[in-house]
């Protein structure tokens, strides 16, 4: 029998549902249970590939090509199960299926409402793609109260309704503030988020409450009276030294336990938590330290590149060390006066993914600097780009080298990719076409150089990796750039697009177009992170 987990919260938003989630993922499947997680986003944009990463984070882009929220990355760092395009629907999503089907005339004349119309698209998307599995975890996006969210509440009461109670569990999770002034946590807000949550017909089940120390009897016992749940299912989320140590935390506070309560399924099974706990003593006891500059566009808010700083952690884990992160706005080299000697005091510099023309002057030159002064250089999609344009520029003597993502260049080392292949079918993109799903998204191969250090790293010559970009490096740069100890070692498997180059000259300076960071888990580091850092390390011993 599969069983839905429903998981909202209340009082604030960002308090960590989507790690919630994926640790309570985690407990499951480290019992044994298949488990697959997805969201519920109540916001009207179709998908947030449009959205600006500094409101709304990263975008996580799928195997099957799906630009999804960033909780699903969560998702699968914790789990090892990858998503899919049924893992993540918006408003926006529901409602344009809705009317399109409205506009073909499949309601048969009748009057689109939000019940029951609206409502059935949300549960058949719940209950969509589940064959596999044993437990299905929903995060409904926002908090309780929320207007946008009111038809996604309404769903998952009637979804409850419709499978049963012993096939379905809903999670709260709340604040609890600490006021200095009283000495004491205040669980106030949570009864009033709860009694929000009744008002629409949603009982919840267990209580998860974020609080910044350990929860006394009285206000335990308060929040089990007034919440109308068992005292056992009042169970705290403190913080944690690192996000990796969550599913320990809610396990030790009795969470898994909780949830298999509820379905009778307690005594089933254990837990085996040893990769859990490794990887806890890993990242307390590092044998050292690197400290990485993200040279970005988007460094305001650093969700904007999640998978890459989490990818950076997974390079620190398997090769024991700690990684330091140095955020540094790319705008700031813009100014060809600007002084780069701060990364002197880094050991690697990462150039992330991102658009548009501001900072790409300052990318450019952080990448000539690494490239100059022997640092290690990781560039990613927008950074790779960027790095084939200064070394065009600067190794080959094409002063008019750039890209037609900022206009028309002398010399386009970079231009609009208008046409792919995906599996049997060719896509075709224009300039003035929409912009949101209309990339080079998900899965694609690429074919290795043998003997080339990616194929020394990956271990291969044929790899598949998730991409997210509009604009292709012009394959008649190649042969200008190799006289100059650049290599393009990855190419697509028909040999027309570029995917990585690499300096043969440099101790490490690898630019992939690419998204490796968005493959990387805890327990299976990508490879090239877990060299970057490798190389990065090195260069920390040489000083």
């Amino acid at each position: 029998m599969k069983r839905f987990i429903f998981i909202t919260g209340g009082v604030v938003s960002s308090l960590g549902k989507g790690i919630a989630s994926a640790a309570l993922g985690a407990l499951l499947q480290s019992r044994g249970y298949r488990v697959r997680l997805r969201k519920l986003d109540p916001y009207l944009n179709v998908d947030p590939g449009t959205m600006s990463p500094t409101q709304h984070g990263e975008v996580f882009v799928t195997d099957d090509g799906a630009e999804t929220d960033l909780d699903l990355g969560h998702y699968e760092r914790f789990t090892g199960v990858s998503a899919r395009k049924t893992d993540n629907t918006t408003t926006g999503r529901i409602y344009k299926s809705i009317l399109e089907k409205e506009r073909k005339g499949d309601y048969l004349g009748a009057t689109i409402q939000v019940i029951p119309h609206v409502t059935d698209a949300i549960k058949d998307f719940i209950r969509s793609d589940t064959d596999d599995v044993d437990f299905i975890l929903c995060e409904v996006g926002g908090t309780v109260g929320d207007i946008e969210g009111l038809p996604f509440f309404e769903a998952i009461r009637q979804f409850s309704q419709e499978v049963g109670r012993e096939a379905s569990l809903f999670i709260h999770l709340t604040l609890l503030p600490y006021i200095a002034t009283a000495g004491e946590l205040k669980t106030k807000p949570t009864q009033h988020s709860v009694k929000e949550l009744r008002s629409i017909g949603i009982q919840p089940d267990i209580l998860l409450c974020r609080a910044p120390m350990p929860i006394p009897p009285e206000e335990r016992r308060k929040l089990a009276l007034f919440c109308n749940v068992r005292p056992e299912a009042v169970i705290e989320a403190l913080d944690a030294q690192n996000i990796y140590e969550v599913p320990l935390e809610y396990h030790a506070r009795g969470l898994d336990h909780e949830v298999l309560r509820h379905f009778g399924l307690e005594k089933q099974t254990t837990p085996d938590l040893k990769r859990w706990v490794q990887t806890s003593q890993t990242l307390r006891n590092p044998d050292g330290e690197v400290r990485i500059a993200i040279v970005g566009k988007y460094v305001a808010l650093h969700d904007a590149y999640k998978s890459v700083v989490e990818a950076l952690g997974h390079g620190g884990l398997a090769n024991k060390v700690k990684v330091n992160l140095t955020w540094i706005p790319s705008d700031r080299y813009d100014d060809p006066a600007a002084d780069l000697s701060e990364l002197d005091n880094v050991d690697g510099v990462l150039l992330p993914g991102g658009f548009g023309e501001r900072g790409a002057l300052g990318k450019m030159r952080a990448a000539g600097y690494a490239r100059r002064h022997k640092l290690p250089c990781f560039g990613i999609c927008y950074g790779m780009q960027l790095a084939v344009i200064e070394a065009a520029r600067n190794l080959a003597g094409i002063e008019g080298a750039g890209t037609t993502e900022f206009g028309k260049p002398d010399y386009a080392a970079v231009g609009l990719m208008s046409e792919w292949v995906r599996g049997n079918e060719k896509e075709v993109r224009t300039a003035g076409g929409d912009l949101g799903g209309t990339m080079r998204l998900g899965a694609f191969p690429a074919t290795l150089k043998p003997g080339s250090r990616v194929a020394d790293i990956y271990g291969s010559t044929s790899i598949s990796e998730r991409h997210r970009h509009r604009y292709e490096v012009n394959t008649d740069v190649i042969g200008r750039l190799a006289p100059h100890g650049v290599v393009f070692s990855g190419m697509s498997p028909d040999g027309k697009l570029p995917e990585i180059m690499e300096l043969t000259d440099h101790p490490w300076f690898i630019g992939v177009q690419f998204h490796p960071e968005l493959k990387s888990r805890p327990f299976d580091p990508h490879p090239l992170f877990a060299s970057f850092i490798a190389a990065a390390r090195d260069k920390s011993r040489l000083v």
